[in-house]
């Protein structure tokens, strides 16, 4: 609860843009409406008593002795009539497009997760196009950009370190450290093999680099893993060979404490015989698996009581042993540990606790810390390798001191007093001192399949990506380097509390201490003069609380900025979220925050995007998101294809929307003021009626269902195509005043050159001109064809449903046109049988009208295509002239053009290994960077 935040209610940017718009026209709206009324109110009082053929009739609209309250009951006249200028169906259209827009991401079979038939998910359909729009993507790391499926690999006991497995992320490590483990050179090597799972350990999470060689320590045999998170190596502990190690005793306690000290429930598996185990974390998961392969089987658990299944070393006996369970201290967020008493057979009390090693060396007796320093240096080994770890540690109590803290305890545990909470953590605090250090524990978290190449696609597509994450520093900088978040010759800037002046009474000279840390970090970044210089910000949780505060949260967001990568660590849910506010509200651009876990919630409710993982931390992350995926890597496709084409779409059809509206209402208004503002509409109620209902719908909910600028393959061959949406091209005021001043231009055309043409011409054969229902049906038959026309001239991507909707909305029009003239009473009575269609001058209007109407913007959109092409002006062309199959050179440059030039992932590793390789000349720069992402990307598939 202390780590929960309030639930913000989302709305994209464009939707408040275009509730700016509504205010916009509304306001145009009550203009004309104004001037409408002044002017009927002016005719009223000047030019009515002189028309013979209107008489005054007192106490009606019309009478010119209250002429101003003509004028005002003709104001709400004219609000009514020019209602059509604020698009009201726009919104019941939007939300149609986009309930069909989350369908088709429901239905995206490339984000289809086959292992778990887990399907990506829509699970809000406002967000839509915000996802085309994502500045920066804070991440989790534990079960989001790793696979939170831990395995046992390596643990430290009494001072000695066990285990000879390597994880994936050694081979970063050993690039980071210039070490050549395989005697060759780590950047250029060919070996880009991988290894089958079932003969070798580990494949590296698809590197580009294999380790083939391990060292293994004198006199230690290699094992072949057969239990799933237990890949630990060393015939040493293995088998009962523990016994033969010194301080025996210790590892035996150290086992016992992996069984013991936990939540989990053991589940028979009549299949195998043996257990499998409900556990709280996959940490505790492997702990359990762990302590089994040890000999210390965890079988059976009571309400009061655990029941361990030990192998004794020297007859390979199994005996089951009971350990009465007295007390448990459970882990949180805030604790980073947990803690059970417990008393074996001897009648002996222990309490035994396991946690963050920054925790657990700080409650350490001065006689518990024999082991410290030797333990410390591994636990920094391990955190380089890219484990996670935990300290273990343990006390022996009296009975007596046992039997007062616990009675103290219990009379805290049934108190109902608000201060229940702190009470019950003082006690816990004060028991879990003086401890002493056994050993600690390594497990690896496997990145999950295609993170690096789906970071490298995002960095591509200009995004930054920030990870938050409660690992330890060394943890999340080697993962960092696995998937290529950080890389060798990246400057990183690591912002820590300096130790010497950590004391409670020092509050204010460590925030000073932090605060020039970052003002010289800033510094450092501004005065850098090499274009290509790289900079990695990594900072801690302690760090984190003085630096999210009032006075300091800008100048750290500042520095964070101006950094490639963002790494935070030991960092805690509230903190989180604090964050990705401090993002969201410091750049005012939009922030998606990525989790699989409970302990993400509050970070991706806090952000403008939501997505949840459905990995194996349960389903809160997945409830409290507004996207659900699968796996971290189909986050690259929700953004790069979804995202681009749902921005799009639906900054195109709402500006359309706009643009047909205003060419449509001002003619009603253009209309009135030619007739003395007499408040008659030119046209049928019944046409006003269909226009935005039936006549105009389809057309642009196809626009914003199917519309593709480009193929989703494309979009993944040119990520920057990504930067339209961030950049607002497509529905920037330009644009919106650009469509409402082609609706402006429209309406112009279309009212007065249909009244040049009927005004003083003869229409039919007998000499009579038009009438206003001939005229005004003329008149809407020209804004059909031109609006139809003018979508489809904005589209750009075409199937039969397109154009079945385009060109049979305009069909739609004369069967109704037909129609409604059989039925009609009044003056549209076969209105287009015996008086349109039979006049040649009506076809022609039609077309000239039309063809005016169009031709600026297909001048405009030709002039722009000609001189100062967008990006997927000129792949289309491509596409539509297929070059990008007879001239590969040329699609390869374009390729090359079009990816965001970016300081992280494997890209811009190949780029810094070209630029400083004198070998390569400019010329076959980007060939280079193409043959050589073809190359890993297919071995990696």
């Amino acid at each position: 609860m202390q780590n929960a935040t309030i639930s913000p209610s989302k709305r994209s940017r464009i939707e408040k843009k275009m509730d700016k718009i509504i205010y916009i026209l509304f306001s145009f709206l009550v203009l004309i409406s104004l001037i409408s009324s002044v002017g009927f109110a002016v005719k009223t009082n000047n030019q009515m008593p002189d028309w013979w053929y209107i008489p005054p009739d007192e106490g009606s609209l019309y009478d010119p002795s209250k002429a101003n309250l003509s004028g005002f009951y003709h104001l709400l006249t004219a609000l009514v009539l020019y209602g059509y200028l604020i698009p009201i169906s726009l919104y019941i259209s939007i939300e149609f497009v986009k309930v069909l827009q989350a369908n088709f991401i429901n239905r995206d079979m490339q984000m289809f997760d086959e292992v778990t038939e887990t399907p990506a998910q829509a699970r809000t359909s406002n967000l839509n196009e915000e996802l085309g729009q994502v500045d920066t993507i804070l991440s989790d790391k534990t079960g989001t950009l790793t696979c939170n499926q831990m395995d046992f690999l390596k643990c430290s006991i009494a001072g000695t370190a066990y285990g000879i497995s390597t994880s994936e992320v050694e081979v970063a490590a050993a690039k980071k450290m210039a070490v050549d483990i395989d005697g060759k050179d780590p950047e250029s090597s060919s070996n880009f093999s991988q290894r089958n799972s079932e003969n070798k350990r580990h494949s590296f999470g698809q590197s580009e680099i294999e380790m083939d060689s391990i060292r293994t320590p004198k006199g230690v045999k290699h094992q072949t893993p057969e239990m799933k998170g237990f890949y630990f190596k060393d015939s040493r502990i293995m088998n009962g060979n523990w016994s033969r190690e010194p301080y025996r005793d210790l590892i035996l306690l150290f086992f016992r404490i992996l069984a013991l000290c936990h939540t989990a429930i053991p589940e028979l598996n009549a299949e195998t015989g043996g257990f499998d185990y409900e556990a709280e974390s996959p940490d505790e998961g492997a702990f359990l698996v762990a302590a089994r392969e040890f000999g210390c089987e965890y079988c059976k658990r009571s309400q009061t009581s655990i029941f361990l299944r030990e192998r004794l070393p020297s007859s390979n006996e199994i005996v089951e042993r009971e350990f009465e369970i007295l007390n448990v201290l459970d882990f949180t967020s805030k604790r980073k540990r947990m803690s059970v008493i417990i008393k074996d057979g001897d009648g002996h009390i222990f309490l035994l606790c396991k946690g963050a090693d920054s925790i657990i060396s700080d409650r350490l007796s001065k006689s518990g810390r024999i082991f410290e320093e030797a333990t410390m240096k591994h636990l920094k080994e391990y955190g380089e390798s890219g484990l996670r770890t935990l300290a273990l540690a343990y006390k022996k109590l009296e009975e007596a001191e046992y039997s007062a803290w616990n009675e103290e305890f219990l009379k805290a545990k049934t108190s109902i007093g608000g201060d229940r909470e702190m009470i019950l953590e003082n006690l816990s605090d004060v028991m879990e001192r003086d401890l002493i250090l056994i050993g600690a524990t390594a497990v690896e978290d496997k990145l999950q399949k295609g993170v690096p190449q789906c970071i490298d696609k995002l960095a591509q597509a200009g995004l930054k990506i920030w990870v938050l994450t409660g690992d330890k520093m060394e943890t999340a900088i080697n993962i960092g380097y696995a998937c290529s978040l950080l890389r060798q010759g990246m400057k990183q800037i690591c912002i820590a509390v300096n130790v010497d002046i950590i004391t409670q009474d020092s509050q204010k000279l460590v925030k000073e201490d932090i605060l020039m840390q970052i003002t010289d970090a800033c510094q450092m970044v501004k005065l850098e003069k090499d274009p290509h210089a790289a900079f990695a910000l990594i900072i801690d949780g302690k760090t984190l609380a003085y630096a999210l505060e009032n006075d300091m949260k800008h100048d750290f967001l500042s520095l964070a900025v101006d950094c490639a990568s963002v790494i935070c660590c030991r960092v805690s849910p509230k903190q989180k979220a604090l964050v990705t506010r401090l993002v969201k509200e410091g750049t005012g651009k939009t922030t998606l925050a990525i989790g699989d876990g409970a302990n993400d919630v509050g970070m991706i409710q806090e952000a403008d995007i939501g997505v949840g993982i459905s990995g194996v931390e349960g389903m809160q992350a997945v409830m409290a998101s507004d996207f659900s995926i699968a796996q971290f890597r189909f986050l690259e496709r929700l953004l790069v294809v979804h995202g681009h084409w749902c921005y799009k779409r639906i900054a195109q059809m709402i500006c359309y929307f706009f643009y047909k509206n205003i060419a449509f209402g001002l003619t009603l208004f253009y209309f009135e003021a030619f007739t003395g503002f007499s408040g008659q509409s030119v046209y049928d109620d019944w046409y006003m009626l269909l226009f935005n209902a039936f006549l105009t719908s389809l057309p642009v909910i196809s626009l914003g269902v199917f519309e593709q600028d480009v193929s989703s393959e494309v979009c993944l061959q040119f990520p920057a195509l990504y930067q339209q949406g961030p950049k607002n091209l497509f529905f920037d005021w330009y644009r919106i005043f650009g469509w409402m001043g082609n609706g402006l231009y429209t309406s112009l055309v279309i009212f007065f050159m249909n009244i040049v043409i009927f005004h003083d011409q003869a229409f039919r054969s007998d000499g009579y001109t038009t009438d206003m229902a001939a005229t005004g049906t003329t008149m809407f038959t020209c804004i059909i064809w031109t609006v139809n026309c003018q979508i489809a001239l904005t589209m750009s991507h075409f199937t039969w449903i397109q154009h079945a909707f385009v060109w049979g909305s305009v069909v739609l029009w004369y069967i109704f046109l037909f129609l409604y003239g059989l039925v009609s009473p009044g003056n549209s009575f076969k209105v287009l049988e015996e008086a349109l269609a039979p006049a040649p001058l009506y076809w022609l209007t039609t077309l000239l009208v039309t063809v005016a109407c169009i031709s600026p913007y297909l001048a405009h959109i030709s002039f722009q295509r000609a001189l100062y092409p967008l990006d997927h002006h000129i792949i289309q062309e491509i596409k539509y002239y297929k070059k990008d199959k007879e001239d590969r050179s040329m699609w390869r440059r374009e390729r090359s053009k079009a990816k965001q030039e970016t300081q992280i992932g494997f890209s811009a590793r190949v780029d810094e290994t070209i630029r400083q390789s004198p070998a390569f000349s400019q010329s076959s720069v980007a060939l280079v960077q193409e043959v050589i992402t073809c190359i890993v990307a297919a071995l990696l598939s």
